[in-house]
């Protein structure tokens, strides 16, 4: 362990290596991205919501409580362990998508997906703050996501486009296969596991222990909790977008191709924006960071009720790309460095367990209130949660040092 050094700059082989990988990881979602609603109404005749959105239900609620066990079981089976067998059970997913029947075979492609990203993306995640220990970790976080969401909007691009010049299925879906391959041989033959850094870490850190993981990064402490609760609306209103979005697009008569293009700006500004704001992460109050993240998406999706045109959509996505930038890495940054390194994995397992279920609360609420009332409704309703959501950020979130704050609760 005398050998090993924390820091960006000292491992920065490594890092850019998992950056890579969790390329990869993030194309695998982009695969859903644009096309498998059409899927839904084209070639499986569903027509209520609730039914379409579906699959982000389960994907949502499965990759929620993977990435609880992920975070549970990093310190005991080690992360690069955890991360192999995330792309193993990755294998099936593009066959399913391509080859599927029926819609109950596009659950199970969800469900392979969810537990596929939760132990893979946690694993990418936990390894490079373990590598950058206590500086830079909004950067790491920044260029960790970055590569993850470009990848999502680049592989929703290019399923869009290959959907539209050669049939939804099964073109589209031969990209899968490419990133489940690189994938799981850069995960074996490339990645080290990073629990000796974690060793080094821990040996110096004053960040106090927490006395209950689960509750405090739940809600009880006062910063964790907020960042919890965010992270739960932050996906609960993704998943309305990954969902509605393609629908309401076709329903105003858009192309697949422009279909792909709005679907695909979101996540890219969202990706390449947090190239920038990782590092601002760093440099800023992280509670006034999330507090106008949350506030630019809120008004962006209440602004998208009254879009009609690609430029009003484009323009709308952007927003909420860069606002969705400026809270992700935050929110993981802000974990790490409330959190004892010894606590870190299983706290950000926690957060990520709230997180990613709002991905199947948001596409629930999405669904029935859409089928209940109408789309855009849905949508007015999903920005006032987002609303709500950084209110209760700036008035809960302090950007006080974490060794002096202690156990924050109210």
């Amino acid at each position: 362990m005398q050998n090993v050094k924390l820091g960006l700059k000292e491992n920065w082989k490594q890092f850019t290596l998992l950056v890579i990988i969790n390329g990869f990881v993030g194309g695998m979602v982009g695969l859903e991205r644009s096309i498998l609603p059409q899927i839904a109404e084209v070639e499986f005749a569903l027509v209520a919501k609730t039914a379409i959105l579906s699959f982000i239900i389960v994907f949502g609620i499965v990759k929620a409580i993977t990435n609880y066990y992920t975070g549970v079981l990093a310190n005991k089976f080690g992360r690069k362990n955890l991360l192999i067998a995330g792309w193993v059970i990755g294998i099936p997913i593009p066959f399913l998508l391509m080859f599927a029947p029926n819609w109950d075979w596009i659950i199970v492609a969800n469900v392979l997906l969810g537990i596929n990203q939760g132990l893979t993306w946690s694993s990418t995640v936990v390894m490079k703050i373990d590598l950058v220990g206590d500086k830079q970790r909004g950067f790491a976080m920044g260029l960790n996501e970055f590569a993850g969401y470009f990848a999502v909007a680049i592989v929703a691009f290019l399923t869009g486009w290959i959907a539209s010049e050669y049939g939804i299925r099964p073109y589209p879906f031969y990209l899968g296969i490419a990133l489940v391959f690189f994938g799981l041989v850069g995960s074996i033959f490339f990645i080290k596991d990073t629990r000796h850094h974690v060793a080094k870490e821990s040996s110096s850190s004053s960040v106090p222990k927490l006395k209950n993981i689960f509750w405090d990064t739940t809600w009880k402490d006062k910063n964790l909790g907020s960042v919890t609760q965010a992270g739960l609306i932050n996906n609960l209103n993704d998943g309305m977008v990954w969902g509605i979005f393609p629908i309401l697009l076709a329903g105003k008569n858009f192309t697949l191709e422009q279909i792909g293009i709005v679907t695909a700006v979101y996540p890219a500004v969202w990706g390449i924006g947090q190239l920038f704001t990782g590092k601002m992460a760093d440099k800023f109050c992280k509670r006034n960071m999330l507090y106008l993240g949350m506030l630019l998406q809120a008004i962006a999706l209440i602004f998208m009720a009254w879009a009609n045109s690609m430029f009003h959509y484009v323009v709308l996505s952007s927003i909420l790309g860069w606002g969705t930038a400026m809270v992700y890495p935050t929110f993981l940054a802000t974990i790490a460095e409330y959190t004892h390194p010894q606590d870190r994995a299983k706290s950000i397992g926690i957060f990520r367990l709230w997180r990613d279920s709002g991905y199947a609360i948001g596409a629930i609420l999405t669904g029935v209130i859409a089928d209940l009332v109408n789309i855009n409704t849905s949508i007015i309703f999903i920005g006032f949660l987002t609303f709500v959501s950084a209110i209760i950020i700036y008035f809960r979130m302090n950007c006080s040092d974490p060794i002096s704050v202690k156990l924050n609760v109210v």
